[in-house]
């Protein structure tokens, strides 16, 4: 799972959603028992493949040829048409059926994402997420109700998910997507390169301090480093709200928080607290040293592309985003040593994505429903299938190893350049444990890492808490502004004056109405801790 962040949409664009669901309730464009959610069929012919009311639901019927649209986050490979001309060979033969496959990019997906609920653009299946707001579409009607045909179209899914999985999908009483089944922990972390840090003697990462120390020798000792080069606001956020425990609603464009995973109940706005105010005088201190550059809130410039470069020394990543990039930079850079500091390890205990924040659901307005949803059965359950859309062709992407159970990319004698990407794309989806496969060459401590998680597991209570923000969305707008006009270039350290700035963006935000904010997240999220006996 890749690094994800949420961004507010604009309230055009949620007035335009709401609006568009509330035009295709009215026109009848419910999906009771899989008939289609359009009226008519559409002028291409692509009227729904099955009719669940009117054939034997036993028998799906794929008589008809159809040519389904899904959609994913991020960005294609380079190599994906090549991927889809097999996958949609294979497809024609089994359902008949192809898929295109369309991609948003990751600079626009939420406006995109938003775009296409809202315009009832043809779209048959597209990845979900609870941090992209499934919850809130699901309650405003965005995706279709799966219950019915589930056990149909998806019969080996049905069975395979456990309820509690499927419990995560459901808003309401009714499911409105398939989650993955694939358990992982993606907590924030620090790549680093700890060949530098064994090479001048630096104290081993084990907390703040020692982070410090390591920044400061790699600065003194490395001409030409920036120790976070480029964008630097991915690592000084996440250590700041991982490093207090805050637990934050709505992402970096809030400034709403629990103040630990043990005290839910106590919702604070942190920047009036007196952690934040230490932790902004401490990251003057690291601006002014050189930590990173004077210009890393506009840089586009990864700071991984960076450490890649000989010019960076520390990355964020979540720990499976950190076992990839390890290994990408073990394959380019082979004499590079690197080392991961998971942040769980401020307050030693760790939570495991909800099945939800990875899965796989049907717009409302989808004109072929059921056949998405015997491609999606197909596609988690057939290892063949599997295998080519989640690690692309074998060959020439990867190959297999004797045990049948472990993948090697780049394939088996295959020499590559320093350019090389592994096939990855946004499979999350469909990803299921039992066809998943393990990478000969990965990083060593990818396993260990997953053992002290799950040796330190607790519940995730927070993550299903949903807030449409309706109520104070003026407030937040203007809130949003703030954090980012002071907020931002406060916290990197980009100020002249830390107690003087500070003052400055408290005011702000009272002014813009952050109180109010404050009040009606307290009010959404008791009501969700006193509902499930949360204390």
């Amino acid at each position: 799972m890749f690094f994800k962040r949420m961004k507010w949409a604009t309230a055009a664009i949620s007035l335009t959603l709401t609006a568009a669901l509330l035009a295709a309730c009215s026109n009848g464009g419910s999906n009771n028992g899989g008939s289609n959610a359009a009226a008519s069929e559409p002028p291409d012919g692509n009227a729904s493949t099955t009719n669940a009311q009117s054939q034997d639901p036993a028998k799906p019927d794929t008589s008809k040829k159809v040519e389904l649209i899904w959609y994913l986050l991020g960005d294609a490979h380079a190599d994906t048409p090549k991927v889809l001309d097999e996958w949609n060979k294979m497809l024609e033969k089994d359902l008949n059926t192809t898929v295109k496959l369309n991609f948003t990019s990751w600079n626009e997906w939420q406006s995109k994402y938003n775009l296409l609920l809202a315009s009832g653009e043809k779209v048959d299946m597209l990845f979900a997420s609870s941090w992209a707001d499934f919850y809130k579409y699901s309650k405003q009607g965005a995706f279709m109700d799966l219950t019915d045909l589930l056990p149909t179209y998806m019969p080996q899914t049905w069975e395979q998910v456990p309820k509690e999985d499927w419990d995560t999908a459901t808003v309401g009483g009714k499911i409105y997507a398939v989650p993955n089944t694939n358990p992982e922990y993606t907590p924030n972390g620090l790549v680093y390169r700890e060949d530098w840090r064994e090479e001048l003697n630096l104290p081993e990462i084990t907390d703040l301090d020692s982070i410090e120390a390591y920044l400061d020798g790699v600065k003194a000792n490395k001409k030409g480093v920036t120790p976070i080069g480029g964008k630097a606001w991915n690592e000084v956020y996440t250590l700041f709200q991982d490093y207090y425990d805050f637990k934050i609603y709505g992402g970096e464009s809030s400034v709403i928080a629990s103040s630990s995973y043990d005290n839910p109940r106590d919702i604070v706005a942190y920047p009036f607290t007196t952690q934040f105010e230490e932790y902004v005088k401490r990251m003057k201190t690291w601006a002014d040293k050189g930590f990173w550059a004077s210009n890393t809130l506009s840089s586009q410039t990864e700071a991984g592309d960076l450490i890649k470069a000989g010019t960076g020394a520390v990355y964020w990543r979540n720990a499976p985003g950190a076992g990839g990039f390890i290994t990408d930079v073990s394959k380019t850079n082979p004499d590079y040593k690197l080392g991961y500091f998971p942040f769980t390890r401020f307050h030693n205990y760790s939570i495991p994505t909800l099945p939800m924040a990875n899965a796989m659901a049907i717009p409302k307005s989808a004109q072929n429903a059921e056949r998405s949803l015997m491609v999606l059965d197909k596609l988690r359950n057939d290892p063949t299938y599997f295998r080519l859309m989640t690690y692309g062709i074998e060959g020439t992407h990867y190959s297999i190893e004797a045990d049948g159970k472990t993948f090697v990319s780049p394939p088996a004698g295959v020499a590559v350049t320093k350019d090389w990407k592994n096939y990855d794309i946004t499979s999350w989806g469909w990803r299921n444990k039992a066809n998943m496969l393990a990478q000969k060459g990965g990083w060593d401590g990818m396993q260990a890492l997953n053992e002290e998680f799950e040796a330190e597991s607790k519940p995730n209570i927070f993550e299903p808490i949903t807030m449409d923000y309706e109520p104070v969305k003026a407030q937040q707008a203007a809130v949003n502004q703030v954090i980012k006009q002071y907020g931002q270039p406060l916290m990197m350290g980009l100020v002249a004056d830390p107690v003087k700035a500070l003052e400055t963006y408290r005011s702000k935000l009272k002014a813009a109405g952050v109180d109010k904010i404050l009040e009606y997240v307290k009010e959404q999220a008791t009501a969700y801790f006193d509902e499930k006996g949360i204390q």
